[in-house]
């Protein structure tokens, strides 16, 4: 059986499809970075990782690749994302301390169980004896501080990066779960469209996304704020400015909002009728970067008529989850045991 004692480690990472966060137990967050990287098209090699690799993105030549690794809450580079693993523990020097740790990886639903094992064999040759996977979602509920232990159904709404997850989740673990890929990345493409629709102008990505950042909205905003886009006049050719307002942010946003709203329903539908109940009582709970766009939680209330908790930190929400696993630390060791037992047993 194994025993927790001061000497070992805790390590979490949150492998986002826009973010990559890393937890060190004693020390908090110690990576908390863009999920791009860049690389040398002739050697194949990581010229950049992180934010400078983000910095890059739009403004490279020929001879840069650029990479991100999970795309819709799914692998699409497995090389590239061992790479990225193997930048943040070398980075922030965990290599040394992983052979006593327990490293919890937080990883999207869409992962399959060949993907999951093949980033558990990553950190393993990296020295690491005790990895456990989990979804982010589950550990998103705990970090927005919802009881999963107990027997009552909590509905929870993990919007990402690459894909928006929606889960009951009761007793422990989750009942039922959906996933749409639609989420962050897909909120910036849908406000580049109705750019490129209304004004005839093509933006970057990255201006998209801090359109949505600064003005996008679910509701109704007065304070007249507007966002100035530079982008390139697709009849001239030229570049142009143009003038944003968060009415038409909002525009482009409630297409994208509408099918995980009818997400929402599919599971609602599907959920067992003792826990509908529950969700009656307790509401949804809205985590992940997309939980921070204004006027999300009115949104919401106002289609289904409950009541709707944003997380307090909703970018954090899974790293947050991942802290109640250090608390019980030799609880989940046992589990990792048993899990490597029966694989082993299985091979």
């Amino acid at each position: 059986m194994a025993s927790w004692d001061r000497k070992r480690e805790f390590v979490a990472l949150d492998l986002g499809t826009a973010n990559v966060v890393a937890y060190l137990g004693g020390q908090g967050i110690i990576y908390n970075e863009p999920s791009t990287m860049a690389y040398d098209v002739h050697t194949n090699t990581v010229i950049a990782s992180g934010e400078s690799a983000y910095e890059m993105i739009g403004k490279t030549n020929d001879d840069i690749r650029m990479v991100v690794p999970l795309v819709d809450g799914v692998i699409a580079d497995l090389d590239a994302a061992k790479d990225l693993i193997k930048i943040i523990f070398s980075r922030i020097k965990l290599s040394d301390i992983l052979k006593n740790a327990l490293v919890v990886l937080a990883c999207p639903s869409g992962v399959t169980e060949l993907e999951r094992s093949a980033l558990k064999q990553v950190v393993s040759d990296m020295g690491a004896k005790n990895v456990l996977v989990e979804e982010e979602v589950k550990l998103s509920a705990i970090g927005a501080g919802i009881n999963i232990a107990i027997a009552s159904g909590h509905l929870v709404v993990d919007i990402g990066g690459g894909t928006t997850d929606i889960a009951i989740i009761s007793a422990g673990d989750i009942v039922i779960s959906r996933s749409i890929k639609v989420a962050g990345n897909h909120f910036d493409e849908e406000i580049r469209k109705y750019i490129r629709a209304e004004y005839n102008v093509l933006i970057g990505i990255k201006t998209a996304e801090k359109i949505k950042i600064e003005i996008g909205a679910l509701t109704k905003i007065d304070n007249g704020r507007t966002f100035r886009a530079f982008g390139r006049d697709v009849i001239s050719g030229l570049p142009r400015e143009v003038v944003i307002s968060p009415d038409e942010v909002k525009n482009a946003l409630l297409a994208p909002f509408s099918k995980i709203t009818d997400l929402i329903v599919e599971v609602m539908e599907n959920t067992p009728a003792e826990l509908a109940g529950d969700i009656i009582r307790n509401g949804i709970t809205i985590c992940g970067g997309g939980a921070l766009i204004r006027g999300i939680d009115t949104y919401f209330e106002s289609i289904f008529q409950l009541k709707v908790t944003k997380a307090q930190d909703p970018l954090l929400t899974v790293i947050e989850g991942t802290k109640e696993y250090e608390k019980q630390a030799e609880k989940w060791l046992e589990v990792v045991e048993m899990r490597d037992s029966r694989e082993y047993n299985i091979k």
